[in-house]
């Protein structure tokens, strides 16, 4: 079964497009639906193939909305960049400083880690706050209070660290943690900062957060989870995504065309353009790895950023190639990891090399 599908992702690949790259994608992986996007020189395309609906006539369109999971911390680290550059905190600034007066008891540890460090996952705090804290927070986006749930998941990973300070360890904890030092600091809840500060100057119009579309419709793509016998539909609300107090580690969604706008300002960044948003310095800061990850990115060899995002039920990979001017993102609403990874970054790869 494997190998037949990369057969036919290798023949589908000779023909040229991102159309071509959609339905290789889709055949490869068995997912219900598929999407590959690509811009260079200011062309954006966006090649779909497949259903949003495992078993429905519900064709994937360009304009639909897909989840980025761990995507959103590049999101959450260029935010960062913006609070930093405007003096509400710094890039050196501890945990135990932003966070005074929460009533937390924090781990000496993880009190002098800072804000660089949770966003390099190099705190040493623990991955996930835990199975029980999970259940505890877990709702709908419009019926949680995040700010208040950020506070009750603080406490389940502050006190006890879960690595060594300085060491690699990825973490959704940190990115949670980072969020609310910035809410402390600005007095503004997270999500309202990355409306005021990159989306809605970014022209973002359709990011959101959490699993897009309305139950029972077909108006947007379903992430998918792996059952007994078949793929299981995730319609949206509690079990289709993490808690929303986890907004800033992975839940953002949007589509293609706007990630392709955040992925560039980061290619123009990176190349050293003037784009009226960053400095220079924080793009830097931003892109230069620690290892081989940087502040929300991962870095390859090849100096490319790159990332992954899944929550289970999606996986979306995007890249920023800063030498041949191409930013790029693959995708399928599946998150059987150990059988779409591999797919999606083989599509990846085909439409950036003949792109160029």
């Amino acid at each position: 079964m494997l190998a037949t599908s990369w057969a036919a992702l290798t023949l589908a690949l000779a023909s040229p497009g991102v159309d071509g790259a959609a339905e290789a994608l889709l055949d490869a992986s068995g997912a219900p639906g598929a999407v590959v996007a690509i811009l260079r020189d200011g062309e954006v395309r966006i090649g779909t193939a497949g259903t949003r609906i495992q078993g429905q006539d519900a064709p994937i369109m360009p304009g639909d909305l897909w989840h980025m999971g761990s995507n959103t911390k590049a999101m959450t680290a260029t935010l960062a960049a913006r609070l930093v550059e405007q003096g509400y905190i710094g890039w050196d600034t501890p945990i135990g400083e932003a966070l005074e007066g929460l009533e937390l008891d924090i781990h000496p540890d993880l009190a002098r880690a800072d804000l660089a460090a949770l966003l390099t996952h190099r705190s040493g705090i623990t991955p996930n706050a835990g199975v029980v804290t999970a259940l505890r927070l877990a709702g709908s986006d419009s019926g949680r209070d995040v700010v208040a749930d950020r506070l009750i998941y603080a406490r389940a990973v502050l006190s006890e660290p879960g690595g060594a300070p300085g060491e690699f360890l990825y973490s959704n904890s940190g990115y949670v943690i980072a969020a609310m030092m910035l809410e402390q600091v600005t007095a503004m809840p997270y999500e309202t900062l990355m409306a005021r500060e990159v989306f809605e100057p970014l022209g973002m119009e359709s990011a959101g957060w959490g699993p897009p579309g309305v139950a029972g419709e077909t108006d947007q793509p379903r992430g998918h989870r792996p059952g007994m016998f078949r793929l299981v539909v995730a319609e949206p609300g509690v079990g289709a995504d993490n808690p929303p107090a986890m907004n800033p580690a992975g839940r953002a969604h949007m589509t293609m065309a706007d990630l392709l706008t955040f992925l560039d300002l980061h290619r123009r960044g990176a190349a050293g353009e003037e784009t009226g948003y960053l400095t220079a310095d924080s793009f830097e800061r931003l892109h230069t790895p620690v290892g081989d990850y940087a502040l929300g990115w991962g870095v390859r060899e090849d100096g490319t950023l790159a990332h992954s995002g899944s929550n289970t039920m999606w996986l979306m990979t995007m890249r920023v190639d800063v030498r041949r001017g191409i930013v790029a993102a693959a995708g399928v609403n599946d998150g059987r990891l150990d059988r779409v990874t591999a797919p999606v970054s083989a599509a990846l790869d085909a439409v950036m090399d003949e792109a160029g």
